[in-house]
Formats: C-alpha cells, structure tokens, sequence
C-alpha cells in the first residue's frame, strides 16, 4: 500500500520518540509499523483507582494496557521513553476544559499524578493496508476523523459519558475483512462497533467530526466505525478533574510492544498504588 516506502512508516518507535521529543507535531497514524500504539491520560492519584475500574468495565473503547504509578514518567511498554516529552501533543485539562495545547508537560508533572495506557486503533491500521483495505485519511494526508456516538460507558464514580468511534470509509466488500483483520486485536478496540448508517449511532455530520479531521470517500465507500480511546479523555473532561494531562487526538505514544495476537496484551498490573 501507499504508506510501505514512507520513512515514517519504517521508523522504530524510539526513532519516533525522538523525533516528536525534538518537537515534531504530527498524527502518529502511520507511523513505526508493527509496533503497539497507546493513548495517554494522567490524572491526580486520588482519581486513578476509580478510572482504572471505568477502563476494565468499558474495555473495548478503553482496553487498558498499562498503569504508571504516582510521580513516575516511564513505563515498560515502551523503555527509554519519557512520557512527559515523548508525544508529538498534549492537552492540558482543568475542570474539564482545555487550558493548553503544548508539546512537552515536563514542568507540570508532579509526585501526586498517576497515569493510565490505553490501546489505540492507530496499531492496526498496517494491518488493514496489508490485507489491503484503504485508509482513506492517510490517502488524503490527515488525521482520522472521531465522533461522539450515543453508545454510552457504564459509569464508574464520577466517571461518564459516550463512546467516541473513529471511523475509516472503504469499499463495501472491504468492511468484512476489516472487522477479520481487527477482531484479534482487543488491545486496540478489536472489531468495529458499527458499519453503515452512522444515524444509528447518534452520528449526525460526518463532515464535521469532533475531533480529528474529515476525509473524503471514494465513490462505494462506506463508513466503518471502531471504538476510540478518545472515550477516557471525554469521560475525564465530564469528570471536571482539578487537573489532568492526556494525549492530543491521534498524537500518541508509540510503544516498543510489537503487534501480536490476542495473548500478548493487555499487560496492566492490578491497581494503581502498587505500580511501582
């Protein structure tokens, strides 16, 4: 497919993590082929335990992958890394509103915060190319296109609010093979949630996404939806935390974990305050 020869595509992850280190903002879809992407979302310790449990009862949006306990900024997924510079863009939250867009969180960082990892949908898009289905997005050079659905999380303390679904148009007789291709992967979302009509899942506009950008179809195409990590970023803003950090939509981590069946993840440790 298109992507195969981009340098971006080949690059390793700590190739990657370097790059977006130096200051690099880009949408990581593309990017370190065969290597596990994560979301990002640090909140105060007092919140961890209750979004660790809204992660394990809503796991396809949320497939949690690994915890990093209070004040730590590495984690095994990915050694080396630095979790406070090593996304291309994150997001800076007080009482549920954006306050800064920046590309490194180094000063803000604090012994009181407690960070979650989240699987991505961004891991099996390769997957898709090789048994190729298009990516429409990265055919046209942008970000995929993420919406606010009416499937709503089962709630978890003061936890909430709907599922967020990425959604990637391909040809009709494509859409089966994807949810083949992705059903093994519940670490990034497994199968999609919806093909069609996205009316049915409260999707008004799709040419006005929520996050991410719009894409254009190609003549037959059809929407194809997953599950979004974007969904713990929602549930946090609703929450209206005193403060927390989280990913910038399509700016994540990429790990060092290579794309396997589902055995090999998810790896997280039972809770928060025993992570060392």
């Amino acid at each position: 497919m298109f992507t195969k020869q981009c340098p971006e595509a080949t690059a390793l992850p700590r190739e990657a993590r370097a790059r977006f280190r130096e200051g690099l903002v880009t949408t990581t879809s593309g990017w370190s082929h065969g290597f596990v992407q994560a979301n990002l979302v640090t909140v105060p310790r007092e919140y961890g335990d209750d979004l660790r449990r809204f992660t394990v009862r809503n796991p396809r949006p949320c497939p949690l992958l690994g915890t990093v306990g209070a004040g730590r900024h590495t984690t095994d997924l990915a050694p080396g890394a630095d979790l406070r510079r090593d996304l291309p863009s994150y997001l800076v939250w007080r009482k549920g509103k954006v306050i800064a867009r920046r590309t490194e969180v180094v000063d803000l960082w604090s012994r009181d915060l407690v960070t979650l990892l989240i699987g991505c949908s961004f891991t099996f898009e390769p997957l898709l190319e090789r048994a190729g289905v298009p990516l429409r997005h990265l055919e046209q050079d942008r970000n995929v296109p993420m919406y606010r659905s009416r499937l709503q999380c089962l709630r978890t303390g003061r936890f909430r609010g709907p599922q967020v679904v990425s959604m990637r148009p391909m040809p009709a007789e494509a859409a089966e093979r994807a949810a083949r291709v992705t059903a093994d992967l519940p670490y990034a979302h497994g199968e999609p949630v919806h093909v069609g009509d996205p009316r049915e899942i409260g999707v008004r506009d799709l040419a006005r996404p929520d996050f991410g950008d719009p894409v254009v179809f190609a003549p037959g195409d059809v929407p194809v939806f997953w599950a979004c990590g974007v969904t713990i970023v929602e549930a946090v803003a609703k929450a209206r935390l005193p403060f927390a950090i989280t990913h910038a939509p399509g700016h994540m981590l990429i790990t060092d974990r290579r794309v396997r069946g589902s055995g090999e993840i998810p790896v997280y440790r039972p809770g928060l305050a025993s992570t060392p």
